[in-house]
């Protein structure tokens, strides 16, 4: 456990090297997962959408959140039977990718298309073959580029909207954080890094967090990016 909370201090030290203003919740005994903060609500433009999480466990978490997004953000608070996690929406400019996963329903989906909307933006749906959620299979490194696990994703959806995508052959490597120009790339994962960094000459920071991944977490659900005005985070 102790090295788990030295690896997300570690992971929240990166986030403020590149910039981020960083606002850490208070941990909560009684929820283990909470951690994984980016399950519990999805931030698009001026609205919060407050999921409701797949799994029953985590929906304690989400009131903790909401009264910190209260101040930056309109909430939108999703019900049952609509369930999400907001580890299976990745955004792309004006495009909301939504996982149908074990945590995700076609109910929840719906209600965030409907509340995405409001900001202008456009809600496609797509099956998650493999992995707990979309982005454990998928995210991107560039504005308009994804890596993705091709045993997990189909990407057909995603390059019909104009995405570039590069399949990658690590697990932990298809999940990345895009922040600004730099992208967060797991420890677990020096294949993807390298060719990231080589390749695509992307700016690429190392983050230790396989303690985290024992617990099925990994970099983009350890917080919930909230954009500046007139701006998008993946």
């Amino acid at each position: 456990m102790d090295r788990a909370r030295t690896q997300h201090a570690a992971y929240v030290g990166t986030l403020a090297e590149l910039g981020v203003d960083v606002h850490q919740l208070p941990s909560d005994e009684a929820c283990p997962d909470c951690c994984f903060v980016e399950d519990t609500a999805v931030v698009i433009g001026a609205i919060a959408v407050l999921t409701c999480p797949g799994a029953v466990s985590r929906r304690a978490e989400v009131e903790g959140v909401a009264s910190s997004l209260r101040r930056w953000c309109t909430i939108y608070p999703m019900h049952l039977p609509a369930t999400l996690d907001g580890g299976d929406v990745l955004r792309a400019g004006d495009n909301l990718f939504v996982g149908l996963s074990g945590r995700t329903n076609d109910e929840g989906a719906a209600f965030l298309e409907k509340a995405a909307a409001t900001e202008g933006v456009v809600t496609t749906t797509v099956k998650v073959r493999g992995g707990l959620h979309l982005k454990s299979s998928c995210s991107l490194v560039a504005p308009a580029t994804m890596v993705y696990l091709d045993s997990a994703i189909d990407p057909a959806p995603f390059r019909d909207a104009g995405l570039r995508c590069i399949p990658v052959s690590e697990q932990y490597g298809a999940n990345a954080l895009l922040v600004g120009d730099a992208v967060l790339v797991s420890s677990a994962a020096p294949r993807t890094a390298e060719m990231l960094a080589g390749a695509e000459g992307i700016d690429v920071r190392l983050v230790d967090v396989t303690e985290l991944h024992k617990a099925d977490g990994a970099l983009t659900c350890l917080s919930i990016r909230i954009p500046g005005p007139g701006c998008w985070c993946a």
